[in-house]
């Protein structure tokens, strides 16, 4: 081990700007920075997101939705840009006070409902229009199971080995050993799970995989953090063959779309709001 050794104060003292490429969008209170009120477009639910793989797991399911032919599941996304702070205006904290994307205000109950963190979108909608989550209750039991894996296992990917291996200022060996044993740990019991079951909560395909696929399949596919491998990504056969599967579903390749902002711009639409978006109004288009 070569890391320099830390001894912490007694009282932590917040130095705006420590820490790295995202420094900016850190702080160590809550609440709105300034004033800023939300568009709300023509469809009941609006979204208001960025398409990291939190955000893309809410645009695929709604774009399912879309694909099984639920018309009330039409939706107007709009970007959050958190790179300028889009998520600190007043508005947004009022959708969710954690500041996080993505956030869904649904305008088909009064008074509108908001729904923040992306596992409890994925749910309120499965649970709106009947889709994506069993009805058999052992089944539906595995897929919150797995739901809730992905909201406590994804963390440890993300803020954990993402930041100190692919964005954190500096390179330390103690904490990217850390975070990317745990991560291949993840990665295996991914793997050793779908070399028995077909989708995550067995043969049917639910909100589980819609959770999973954003962080792990983009994972694996080298997608983000440029990590594949590092972490011997293509070891992870049977976790491959389920992204390649879902990867090929329409509504995937759409929802991976929706409030991107980087990449090719054909794969680019900043913001939908009509199904004609994808064809008239990505990055390429203008």
């Amino acid at each position: 081990m070569t890391d320099t050794t830390y001894t912490p104060p007694s009282v932590w003292k917040w130095e705006p700007g420590n820490g790295g490429k995202f420094a900016n969008i850190n702080r160590p209170v809550a609440g709105a920075t300034h004033d800023k009120a939300l568009p709300v477009g023509k469809h009941p639910l609006q979204l208001y997101s960025l398409a990291t793989p939190n955000g893309v797991k809410v645009t695929v399911m709604l774009e399912e939705l879309l694909e099984k032919g639920i018309t009330a599941a039409e939706y107007d996304a709009h970007l959050i840009q958190i790179g300028e702070g889009d998520q600190f205006g007043s508005g947004f904290v009022e959708a969710n006070p954690n500041s996080k994307i993505p956030a869904l205000m649904d305008h088909s109950v009064s008074p509108p409902q908001r729904v923040f963190e992306s596992g409890a979108i994925l749910l309120y909608l499965a649970e709106k229009f009947g889709a994506f989550l069993p009805t058999d209750p052992a089944k539906r039991t595995e897929c919150l199971s797995w739901l809730f894996w992905q909201m406590g296992s994804a963390p440890m990917l993300g803020g954990g080995f993402g930041h100190f291996y692919a964005y954190a200022p500096e390179k330390y060996q103690y904490p990217i050993d850390r975070y990317t044993m745990e991560v291949k740990r993840q990665l295996d019991v991914l793997d050793r799970h779908l070399a028995d079951n077909r989708f995550m909560a067995g043969d049917e395909y639910t909100i589980a995989d819609m959770a999973i696929y954003p962080w792990y399949g983009a994972l694996v596919k080298n997608r983000v953090y440029e990590a594949a491998e590092f972490l011997e990504a293509h070891t992870y056969t049977n976790v491959l063959r389920w992204t390649e599967e879902i990867d090929a579903r329409p509504a995937v390749q759409r929802g991976r779309m929706v409030n991107r902002t980087w990449g090719e711009p054909s794969e680019q639409l900043h913001e939908r709001h009509d199904a004609s978006d994808f064809t008239d109004k990505t990055e390429d288009k203008r």
